[in-house]
């Protein structure tokens, strides 16, 4: 698959959906799936993907939004556990920051900072912190 930036190989979203790829599973139904970011922005960032692959918003089938708004819902309840406080962004394009190009939203609890840009580089996110996140968003995906 060649994404619009010209890079080939598999997506990496596709690859989780699949169970190809490791993930730290916040949220999955039929139609959507949420886990949390490698790279997080704050503790807790959550990312949340339809299964079906789409680069973008407006590739959605009409009867695939409400799916995804639901599920997106639930992750942001669930986020509402670890702060009150959050951005609920999605990247559309690589002039607009979209790195992965199958269609994601970032949901990035706020704790002290304000703003939704990190200010500092981002770092891997640690297995024993995952799991940590998990366990505190309640649940979890088994």
């Amino acid at each position: 698959m060649t994404s619009p930036d010209g890079r080939d190989g598999p997506c990496i979203f596709c690859e989780i959906v699949a169970g190809r790829a490791a993930a730290h599973r916040v949220y999955e139904d039929d139609r959507t799936i949420a886990f949390l970011d490698l790279f997080p922005i704050t503790r807790g960032h959550v990312l949340v993907v339809p299964k079906r692959h789409v680069d973008r918003l407006t590739d959605l089938r009409d009867e695939e939004y409400g799916d995804l708004f639901r599920a997106l819902a639930k992750v942001c309840r669930m986020t509402e556990r670890l702060s009150m406080d959050y951005n609920v962004a999605v990247n559309q394009g690589a002039l607009a920051g979209q790195i992965v190009f199958h269609l994601h939203f970032h949901i990035i609890p706020r704790y002290d900072t304000a703003g939704p840009f990190a200010t500092t580089p981002r770092t891997r996110i640690r297995a024993e912190e995952a799991q940590t996140v998990l366990r505190s968003l309640g649940d979890v995906p088994s």
